[in-house]
Formats: C-alpha cells, structure tokens, sequence
C-alpha cells in the first residue's frame, strides 16, 4: 500500500508539472506573475524533496550529461559579465529549478509513466483551452485581456492583437489561443498531443473511444491554430516516423540506405528552407519572413556579433525594460520576448560557446532516443525483445522540438528545456526495464515501482 501511495503521488505531481510548464502563459495570465513565481519555486521544492524522500539508486551526478552541466555554469558564469545581472541571476535560477524538476521527474518516473503523465496534462491544457475559448465566445462574446495588463494609452485606442489572451474566434474558425494565449504555442501542444495519444492508441494503452477522441482533439487543434511552423514540424514528425519504421524493418546491419537517404532528405529540405521559403510559406498561407521573425533574427545577429564568444549574458525570458532587449525589436506595438530561434538566443546570451555546449546536447540526445526507437531492447545476453510502439514516442518528440527551436525560442525556457533536458537524462541512464511483452499493459496509477534489483535492458547504444 505504502508503494502504490507513492506512484500515486509521483504521477500526480508530474501531471502537474507538465500542466504547469505546457500553460506557463495560461497560469501566468489567470494568477500573475508573482504569484507564477511562487508557484514554480514550492513545484521546484516538492520535486526536489520528492526525488531525496525516494533516492533512486542509479542516480550519480556525475553520470548527467556533461552539457547540460557545462550549459549551466557558462549561464551562471555568465552573470559576471552580464549587463543585466539582476535579471541574468532570475533567468539562472529559472534555469536551475526547471533543470532540477526535470532531473528529478527523469529519476523517479519510469518511460511508461512520463508517457502518461504527459498525456494526461495534455489532454487537461488541450480539454481546457476549448473549454475557455467556448466560454470567451459564448458568455463574452469579445477579446479578453489578462486582467493584471494595465493598457498605455496609446494601447487602449487599439489594444495590440499579441496582448489578447482571447480574439473570440473560435466560432470564426480561429486562430484560437486556448489557455495559453498563443495560436502557435497552443498549435504545438497539438502537435505533441498528436504523437501522444497515437502513440497510446497504438499500443492499446488507452480504449480506443479515448485515443481517437483525444486524436481528434489534437487535430482539431492544428487545424484551428493553423501555426505554419507547427505545420512544418508535422510535417518533420511523419517524415521521421517513416525514417524509424524503415529502420526497424532494415535491422542494424541494413541501415546504411536509411541514413543516406536521411542525409540527402535533410539536405534537400534545408535548400528548400533557404532557396524556396517564400514558396513552402506561400502555401501556408504566410509571408516569407515568418510574421516579423526575420527582421528579429537580424538584429539579433547584429548583437550577437558584437560580443561574438561569451555573448550578453543569461537572461532566459527577454526583459524589455534593459538594454540591448529594450530597443531590439517590436511587433504588433509590443517588445519581442525570445530571438524565435533557440539557436540564435543561445548565441546572443553564451556567446559561440554557448552553442558549442548546447549544440552537442541537442544532438546526443536525438541521437540516443533515435536508437532507442529503432533498437530491440534486449534483457542482458538474452534474445532481442519485440519492438514496442511506445518506444518511439521520444524521438518523435525530440524531432518536434528541434525544428520548433528553428522558429520558437521555447527550448530553452519551462516546457522545452524541462522536456530536452528529462529526454537527455533518460536516454543517458535508460535505468527501467521495457516489459517482456512486445508494449506495457494499461495499469491503475496506483502502480507499484518496478523492482530495483532488476538487470537494466540495453538497446544497442
């Protein structure tokens, strides 16, 4: 009884912590932002209690993923020679909380459960954001602000349109925002939803009423946000799904026709990014310079340059109110918040060496969850165990967040950076066993942890 209260409160706390960090905006909006920051410090706490009360075993710090330490000290470090200090020390706590929560989920959580819990707080931000956008256009029937935003009064003639946490346009068609006030944030959290619930339908670990209903939500979550960057990343997921099932059917001997081929398609949609972007946006229906991005992305580079090695200083969020973000960019009469590009941020902020720190995390971590969908597990010496559906969901993931980080910052802040950073230490450690059957079995939450004297399972990598 005492284990399966445990598992109960594991898995209740991390559906709350994907709820928090998925609906950062949403939660931001409803309590403002001292309250959020009170919020996200007493979650940080109770993971970090949570994860000393249980003391996983495996856990060795220094077994973590060197970048993600090297990341985290050139942040810290880079408070010393910041123009901001005051808010590059508030970006590296941010960090260092969202990096505990995520090391702590990725030790007490077994895959099957951060499958769950993750689809569980996607289906309550998904559920959720319909819910409140029907309630905007019946019972409102107008644009709704967040009730802390105190307008200019320049602004209250015509309040910016990036201000609204609702348009009121779901009866419209949308672009609807849902809780977290943004078409495109919210278009993404459909895009994870949709590779989620697949992956559950498909691995029978939900009914079937339940997988194609949440299915369908999820669809009907990129088709009312219409986010072209989303799009694209749809597109990205399918092309990778169909990379790891030919993988799968090739075995480890036969692959190299795989990787070529992966090679040449990546080459190929990276000319069509930098030859024919006015076309593929064209067909989506945007411009070519991705609503303002472009101009963003030049004066960011224009910065980055000036201090090329160790750049400006951590600071995660921009802070509008210092420069160089003050007077950077505006779009739709408000400041721009992120590069759009995680790449770039980590640029203007860590400087070149930034990226050389992040830049193998990001592809050490692809690299490992890739084998880890297109490997058979195997038990020891033991023979290959069956392939499992479930086991694809990471590299699905982690394809959608690296072609996101092309367009959005949001890697490097609260859901992105707790999702890049708990896929890392998993794929790093892979310390749970994959069950001897081909995908695990539906179970109640108050499950038992899986033995600990068990021999882990190895993949290949």
């Amino acid at each position: 009884m005492a284990n399966s209260k445990t598992r109960l409160g594991v898995s209740a706390y991390a559906i709350v912590v994907f709820v928090f960090t998925l609906a950062s905006n949403g939660v931001r909006n409803l309590v403002g932002w001292p309250a959020f920051i009170a919020l996200a410090v007493v979650i940080a706490a109770v993971g970090g209690i949570m994860f000393l009360r249980m003391r996983p075993e495996r856990f060795r710090w220094y077994r973590l993923p060197a970048p993600i330490y090297l990341f985290l000290a050139l942040a810290t470090l880079s408070i010393l020679w910041s123009q901001y200090r005051l808010e590059s020390v508030l970006g590296v706590v941010a960090q260092l909380l969202t990096t505990l929560v995520a090391v702590a989920l990725a030790f007490i959580l077994t895959w099957h459960e951060v499958l769950r819990t993750l689809g569980t707080a996607l289906r309550y931000v998904i559920g959720l954001s319909f819910v409140f956008e029907m309630w905007v256009s019946l019972f409102l029937r107008k644009p709704l602000l967040p009730w802390w935003i105190e307008l200019t009064p320049e602004q209250q003639e015509k309040p910016p349109k990036l201000l609204y946490w609702s348009r009121d346009l779901l009866f419209e068609g949308g672009p609807i925002q849902g809780l977290v006030g943004s078409s495109t944030l919210l278009g993404f959290i459909g895009l994870i939803g949709l590779i989620i619930f697949t992956i559950q339908l498909r691995a029978k670990l939900v009914t079937r009423f339940a997988g194609w209903f949440w299915v369908a939500m999820s669809l009907a979550t990129l088709a009312l946000t219409r986010s072209a960057t989303v799009t694209v990343a749809l597109v990205a997921v399918v092309i990778a799904l169909a990379f790891a099932l030919w993988a799968r059917r090739s075995g480890p001997v036969g692959r190299v026709p795989v990787y070529i081929t992966g090679a040449a398609v990546l080459a190929l949609l990276a000319g069509l990014a930098v030859f024919a972007r006015s076309w593929i946006f064209s067909l989506l229906g945007k411009s070519s310079d991705l609503t303002g991005r472009v101009d963003t992305w030049d004066g960011v580079i224009s910065l980055a340059q000036q201090r090329p090695w160790f750049g400006w200083g951590w600071i995660s969020y921009w802070a509008p109110w210092v420069e160089p973000y003050k007077s950077l960019d505006v779009q739709g009469g408000i400041p721009v918040m992120s590069a759009h590009n995680a790449w770039l941020d980590v640029w203007l902020q860590l400087g070149l060496i930034g990226l050389l720190i992040f830049v193998p995390l990001v592809a050490l971590t692809l690299w490992r969850v890739w084998f880890r969908a297109v490997d058979q597990p195997r038990r020891g010496f033991g023979p290959p165990l069956p392939y499992a559906t479930s086991a694809l969901w990471p590299f699905l993931l982690m394809v959608a967040l690296v072609v996101q980080s092309f367009a959005e910052s949001r890697m490097l802040i609260e859901s992105g950076w707790l999702l890049l950073i708990l896929l890392a230490v998993k794929s790093r450690f892979d310390f749970e066993l994959p069950s001897l059957d081909a995908e695990p079995q539906r179970v109640p939450w108050r499950q038992v942890p899986i033995p600990r004297d068990h021999a882990p399972a190895v993949t290949g990598r």
